[in-house]
């Protein structure tokens, strides 16, 4: 009998290992379509939507203050632009954060073969801040086209806490996929730096979505908002008091 159960255990073993083996040449380890629960940061949005609170009452948990000083403030210090090496939903996957946040976001995707399943060659983005839909081609003069953008800019972030933090928990904030979002181009250079109370999308329908998940990344990573920040958002959510906080997986 023993013999039976040993010479059964070889074989699972084995093909365990065949199975394991497989997995790591199979690209990244994990990705939009399976992800990974965050270490810190944003959680993996197991949740269901229903259980998430409204982005109104979530407010009232921000604490309201000034913005702080500039001084000091380099994109550098938010680490090397989508790096992988960060411990947030996706990270240490084998591909870099854009080409992750882009497979979420688009359809009709089409991965570059010698890529692992990492990067994207060609899409279609509808668009949420100005409701268009664009056709994404890699390459040069045409990926600018969709861009991912920091939905609390850093430089905001900057001034509401950001600049206490170690270098690599900036890192880790700049990385996080709740906090990124792909939109139109042109139309996130016209962001710019701005808050809730500066800058909103064109696209109002996506207003109060918009303002959630501003919510949602300062509520996640400690920062505070401005007074004048914390009205903006009132306004909007006011107008959509159902509206609950997303998460990292959510495409927006």
């Amino acid at each position: 009998m023993w013999r039976v159960v040993r010479r059964w255990l070889v074989v699972t073993l084995v093909v365990c290992g065949l199975v394991v083996g497989a997995c790591d040449l199979a690209g990244p380890t994990s990705g939009p379509e399976s992800g990974s629960t965050s270490t810190s940061g944003s959680t993996s949005g197991s949740a269901a939507p229903a259980a998430r609170p409204p982005a109104l009452k979530a407010l009232e948990r921000l604490p309201v203050k000034g913005r702080a000083p500039m001084t000091g403030y380099d994109r550098d210090l938010f680490g090397q632009a989508w790096s992988d090496d960060n411990d947030q939903l996706w990270g240490h996957n084998g591909c870099d954060t854009r080409n992750d946040v882009l497979r979420r976001d688009l359809d009709e995707t089409v991965i570059d073969p010698d890529t692992h399943g990492c990067v994207v060659l060609r899409g279609l983005l509808h668009d949420p801040y100005t409701g268009k839909t664009i056709d994404f081609v890699r390459g040069v003069g045409t990926s600018t086209a969709v861009q991912v953008d920091h939905v609390v800019a850093l430089a905001d972030a900057w001034e509401t806490g950001a600049q206490q933090w170690t270098p690599q928990r900036r890192q880790e904030f700049a990385n996080d996929p709740l906090e990124l979002i792909a939109v139109d181009g042109p139309t996130n250079e016209s962001k710019g730096a701005g808050d809730a109370a500066t800058w909103l999308p064109p696209h109002k329908a996506f207003r109060c979505a918009y303002a959630a998940r501003q919510i949602a990344v300062k509520l996640t990573w400690g920062l505070w908002v401005k007074p004048a920040e914390r009205d903006a958002l009132t306004r909007i959510l006011q107008q959509c008091p159902g509206q609950r906080l997303p998460a990292a997986r959510d495409r927006p």
